[in-house]
């Protein structure tokens, strides 16, 4: 099985960061985009996958649904 830092390199397409900001104190989630669809992790629960989509738009919906915003940027490889 490859390790984390093989998957980043190999199959990872970007990654954004999302936000409660309806929360007093704000909570962050973390959207994968790789060959397979959309992942999205909760940093505070040690990155646990809390949801998975095939396509960016089933996860955008999923994260506005929880009233969740996009953090300006997008981590990419190059």
């Amino acid at each position: 099985m490859p390790s984390l830092e093989q998957r980043q390199a190999t199959d990872w397409e970007f990654v954004e960061v999302w936000t409660d900001a309806t929360s007093r104190v704000p909570y962050v989630l973390v959207l994968v985009a790789d060959r397979e669809g959309c992942k999205i992790y909760d940093p505070k629960e040690d990155y646990r996958q809390v949801f998975a989509a095939p396509t960016y738009e089933e996860a955008k919906l999923w994260l506005a649904e929880d009233e969740y915003e996009r953090v300006d940027g997008r981590l990419t490889d190059t």
